[in-house]
Order: C-alpha cells, then structure tokens, then sequence
C-alpha cells in the first residue's frame, strides 16, 4: 500500500497526461484530499504557467496553488545539473508540504524534451526513490513496431529496478490497435506476474492538433471562425490542385493548406462543408501572407456558417511542414480532451488492480467528484435508450456528442434529419449521425402507431382522432409516448419548452407510480465538500402537508438510491416547537406524516436552514437531533423558497445544481431550465439513465 505514485517515461511525447488525469479522476471518486505534483515542468516563459500543470489544478479544481505544484523549470535543472543532492533535497522539501496535506499525491515526471534525456531519467528515477513513490511506467508505441515497443518497455523496466525504484506496473500507450492484445500478452508473459499491465491503442481525437493548436504554432492571424477554433484536425492537404480533383481529397476533419488568391478552392470548402454529401471541414490555412480579394471577404461574410480561416505569411511548404510538426497537448481549454483522457483511462486500465496496489480511503460521506464519478459510472452499467425531443438546439447537440463520445447512451433525436446534420457540421461536432436515431415525429414509422394509442387512452377526456393526430406531431406527445411505449427508456426536454409542456403529456397518460399522488422534483446540489438534495424546487407551487410529505418521501427514496443516506429537513423559518403560524403548522403536520408513514427515516422539522445544515447552529437550535446539522435532504415549503434557495446557493458558492430530477412519475421523463447549460443537459441525461434502471 502507499499514499503517492510517480508516473515515469524514458522518453518524449508518451502520453503520461492520459494516465495523470485518468489517475486523479480515479483517486477523486475515493476521496477529496488528492494533491498533484510534477517536479520539474518545461516552462519557456517565466511570464506564462505551464500549462499542462495548469490544467490537472484547473480541471479537476485541486486545492493545490500553481506554485507548490512544481520544483524546477527544466531550464532551472540543467542549470544546476552538478548539484544533484541540493536539486533533491529542494524536491523533497516541497513535496512533503504538498504530501501531509492529502490522502494521495500523483507525481509525474519531466517530459524528456531536448538534450539531457540521459540525465533525465537519472533524474527520475532519484526523485522517485527518495520521494518514496513507487513508479507506473508509460512507454509510448507510436511509430514503433511490436518489437521495438517490446524492447523499449521491458529495458525502462529493468533500468528502474537497478536503481532500487519499486514498479507498479506498466503502460504501453498509443498503441497500434491490431497490435494491442499480441503487445499485452507479450508484457504478461516477460513480466512479472504482479505487474499492472495496460495497453492503450493510439486515438486520433487526442494526437490531432486543434486549429487553436495549428494557429498557435504558425503564429497565424485568425480571419474567420474564431468560435470554432476547437475543431479537431485529422488529416490536411494542399489545395494546389484544380477545384474538382481537389473534391476527391475531402477527409473526415481536414484541414486545407493553400494561397488566399485560390478563391475556387476557398469557396469550394465551404461549400463541401455545407453539403451532406461530404465530410467536415475542420479549416482552413492561407499561406505566403496572401487574402482574398475584397468581394470574396464580403461574401465569406454574408454565410451563416463559416469554418476558421487563418492567415499565416510562410510559404505553403514551409507550413505544411510546421504543421505535420506539431504535438498536440491537453490543455484547460480544451476539455473534450481531457474527458477523451479519462475516458480511454478507465477503458483499458484495471482499475480495480490499480485500486488494489494503492492505499484505500475510508471517507464518510460523498464529495461532488465522487458522485458525478458513480452517476456516469451507474449509467453506463446499464445503457440505456433516452429521447431528446428539442434535436435541433445547439446545447443539446453539443451534450450528445459528449455522451455518444463516452459511450453512456443511445439517443434519439426529434425533429428533422436534415436540419439536425447541418448543424451538427455548423457546429463543427465530432458526432457521427449515424450513430443516434433521429425521427420526425409526423414522418416517423411510430407516427400511425402512436397516434392510435393517444387516441384510445384519450378518448375519454374528448381527445378524437383528428386531435391525435395533430398532438402526436408536437414533439413532447411524440417522445412521451415513445417512453409509454417502451421505444425509449427516458425522456428528457425543456431547453425550449416549457415545464408544463414537458410533463403535460406524461401526466395525462404515462401517469404517477402506484400510491404516489403528486409529482415532485429534486435537485443534487454538488456543495463544496458534500452534495445535498433541494425538494422541491421545480414544479408543486404551495404544497399542503400531505404533498409536502410525499415529496419529503420521494425524495429520500431518490436519495437512497442515488447513494446519499438520507436525513431529511423539513425546511420553515422556525426550528422545533419555537414557531407558530399557518406555514409552520403545515410543515410540522407534514413531518409528523412522514414519521407515521415512515417512522424508519430520519427527519426533522419544521428547522430553519442554518439548523439544518451547520453542525454547532443544529446542537444549538436541537440538541441530540440526528439530522439538525448534518442534513442531506432539504425539503422547502413552497416553489418560491425552493427555486429562489437554490438558485442563491447556486451562484454564491459556484455549486453545481443537477436536474431537476422529477419523481413520482411511472416513467422517467425529466425537464431542463431553458437557461440550461450543455453541462447541466449531459448530466440531466445521465441521471435520467439512472432512473430507467430501475424501471422493471
């Protein structure tokens, strides 16, 4: 067991941030105390921070200040290259500040770039040992056969053994996929049997440079496209050529290197990015310091989508050859990468093997990490079918390419198939259309089908076909009765619709659970250090006693199984038998309710939120109470309190709000702010994911 591990190379440009950050993702599901050190970083600018550092703090919002998080520039080391015991011993220094403030500290060792990679790896391999850190070797197989890979990994690993340095085990990164499984049983048969042993096969999304990338490294000027600068370059290719032969050049995200006085091929890929016919375009580069005539700058202008272009004053090799140059890193603003990193991490790294050979954590309760960590992780253990009934808004489409990328759910989208993959290409997503559903409700084959049931279960309440017909076209009628009919697991919406016309259709037809008389909400608010459940804050305006039990109720059955022990606060603006009044005689009716009902759950009211939630006001106010200052579920007496509470709560602490998550429902069919964000979509969906598997 131990509490830190240093992740090690021999060599440049292995990918060591893939298991970084896969690493910290990891220890962050476990714990909240998780430092990050890297003793020497290579920063060319004093001015500037590194920024691969700058992204692990950054991301992952570690408590740890930029400068405790390395030693040494790689400037600074070889400078000091003969006093190696004074370099240690600075090392040590700061890394045992770093070392009794948290649970577990990732180390990752410098990047072998330029001279002294010999000195280097002596480097390395002394900090590790006298850090006390046992090490996870990352070889890189780029360019590199099976063989040399091989060779290249079992030498490091000897090498580290001669100078007394523990291995955990070793990671051969950027792989050959059909070379994988022959270089993993290869590492197994040659190593040691109690070795970690992980192949990670290459990945496109991260070796491609991004055009931000491209117009950094060519000191290029930005034309166009300036909101798109994250596209994703794959492939390029001159455009020297006549416009039709250039055509037969178009790749998946291709960026196009040419004159800025070639105006066919100019207006040719923005038109082939246009067209469904070809691939993304992922920009463009216009070389020798050469623009476009003046019409053609107006009429680039005048187009509703419009790729980056970008000017640079080289000559079209020069560029080209700068550009095929270039090393794409993960920074902090790029954080589809980062997810891809994680990603890629708990995909073919075992996990469980790592876990075993670190020192495990016992922590009480559940920070937001941790459970943004389970609820991806819960939903992807059962993947299940969710419909998006408002396809053609942008942050929708931005969250089902991170969903699609992370593989947690099958999509569908409503509206029409056209529309949705122009903007997808506007957009610039990397989302394959074909691998979600897209329907338009009234072309969909369930159209005939779906109008028929509507008719039958409405025909009491004066619903005629015609009326069927005309509600099944609206697209929350269409994705309701998909999840009525078992063609969807889930639905979620309201990034344009509103609350009521959200769940209006799943009221009148997919209906409440069996004893569940009022459909409530809930939001998981991710605080600081724990993460806490509002109810409700979204739908039932002023609740009487026995709504206001059931929603405390339903509440902490979505609590328990979303694996936060729940102890309910019934929430009033007096605690215990202090107050009087109408309202809080209504709270107090309600908790005497749920004690009734339930006299197995923990609950307190009527209590104040300070009582609540501050541990010295709980003993103060309601000494002995098991829940006055440790309450995880807070219940609020009526919408205006609630919704006004948590958007407060929300914006002062930066917390992030999930949901709301409706309950009471047969179905799970969940409703968005329109002022959602793409974050607050993904994990709305996620959620939603979650609630399906309990649907038997």
């Amino acid at each position: 067991m131990t509490k830190n591990i240093f992740i090690a190379s021999a060599e440049p440009y292995t990918g060591k941030s893939v298991i970084a950050f896969g690493m910290i993702n990891m220890l962050l599901a476990k714990t909240q105390k998780v430092g990050y050190f890297k003793p020497i970083i290579a920063q060319d600018d004093p001015n500037e921070k590194d920024k691969h550092v700058e992204a692990m703090i950054d991301y992952f919002s570690l408590p740890v200040k930029y400068e405790d998080a390395f030693a040494f520039t790689r400037q600074d080391m070889l400078h000091q290259s003969e006093n190696s015991g004074d370099i240690i011993n600075t090392i040590i220094s700061k890394y045992k500040k770093l070392e009794d403030n948290y649970d577990f500290t990732v180390i990752e060792g410098s990047d072998f770039l330029g001279e002294g990679m010999a000195f280097e790896f002596e480097s390395n391999a002394l900090m590790a040992k006298n850090l006390g850190a046992p090490v996870l070797i990352v070889v890189s197989g780029k360019n590199k056969t099976a063989s040399q890979l091989f060779k290249t990994a079992i030498n490091i690993y000897r090498n580290f053994l001669l100078r007394d340095v523990q291995v955990l085990g070793v990671v051969a990164n950027m792989v050959n996929p059909e070379e994988a499984e022959r270089i993993k049983q290869a590492l197994t048969n040659q190593l040691p049997a109690e070795l970690l042993i992980a192949v990670i096969p290459i990945e496109s999304g991260l070796q491609s440079p991004t055009m931000q990338e491209i117009t950094e490294a060519l000191d290029a000027e930005i034309l166009f496209g300036a909101d798109l600068m994250d596209n994703q370059v794959d492939n390029f290719v001159t455009g020297a050529m006549m416009l039709p032969n250039f055509l037969r050049h178009i790749k998946d995200n291709l960026l196009i290197v040419t004159p800025g006085d070639r105006g066919d091929i100019i207006i040719g890929s923005l038109q082939a990015n246009l067209s469904a016919n070809y691939p993304k375009i992922a920009g463009i580069v216009l070389t020798a310091g050469s623009l476009p005539d003046e019409p053609m700058i107006k009429l680039i202008e005048g187009l509703q989508t419009i790729i980056p272009i970008i000017s640079v004053q080289k000559g079209t090799f020069e560029t080209t050859t700068a550009i095929g140059a270039i090393h794409s890193k993960i920074t902090i603003d790029n954080k589809k990468k980062i997810a891809l990193a994680i990603e890629l991490f708990e995909k073919y790294v075992d996990l469980k093997a790592l876990d075993d050979k670190i020192i495990t954590f016992s922590y009480e309760g559940i920070t937001p990490h941790m459970f943004q960590y389970q609820l991806v992780k819960w939903a992807k253990s059962q993947k299940k079918h969710i419909v998006l009934p408002e396809g053609n808004d942008e942050r929708i489409l931005k969250a089902v390419e991170k969903l699609i990328t992370q593989d947690i759910v099958n999509i569908t989208l409503l509206g029409d198939p056209l529309e949705i993959g122009t903007s997808i290409k506007r957009l610039g997503l990397n989302l394959d259309i074909n691998a979600i559903n897209i329907h338009n409700p009234a072309l969909s084959e369930h159209y005939d089908n779906y109008v028929e049931t509507l008719y039958e279960l409405r025909k009491a309440k004066n619903v005629n076909m015609e009326m069927a017909r005309d509600m099944m076209t609206d697209v929350s009628y269409f994705g309701t009765m998909m999840v009525y009919k078992g063609d969807a697991d889930g639905m979620v919406s309201g990034a344009v619709h509103t609350t009521q016309h959200t769940i209006r259709p799943a009221l009148q037809f997919v209906k409440t659970k069996p004893g569940v008389s009022v459909v409530s909400s809930i939001f998981f608010m991710c605080l600081p250090e724990r993460v806490a459940i509002f109810g409700d804050c979204a739908v039932n305006p002023n609740p009487t006693a026995q709504q206001l039990a059931e929603i405390a109720i339903s509440s902490a059955e979505s609590s328990s199984k979303f694996g936060i022990e729940p102890r309910i606060a019934m929430l009033s603006y007096s605690s215990g038998t202090s107050g009087e009044g109408e309202d809080v005689e209504r709270v107090r009716e309600a908790t005497a309710i749920v004690k009734a009902r339930h006299p197995e759950l923990k609950i307190e009211g009527p209590i104040q939120y300070d009582a609540a939630v501050d541990p010295l006001v709980g003993q103060q106010k309601l000494p002995g109470s098991e829940v006055a200052g440790r309450a995880s579920v807070l219940i609020f007496p009526d919408l205006n309190t609630g919704n006004n509470t948590y958007k407060a709560v929300q914006r002062e602490t930066g917390a992030l709000a999930i949901g709301p998550m409706l309950q009471g429902l047969n179905k799970p069919i969940n409703d968005l702010s329109r002022g959602c964000t793409v974050d607050d979509i993904f994990n709305t969906v996620v959620i939603t994911a979650i609630q399906c598997q309990d649907i038997k």
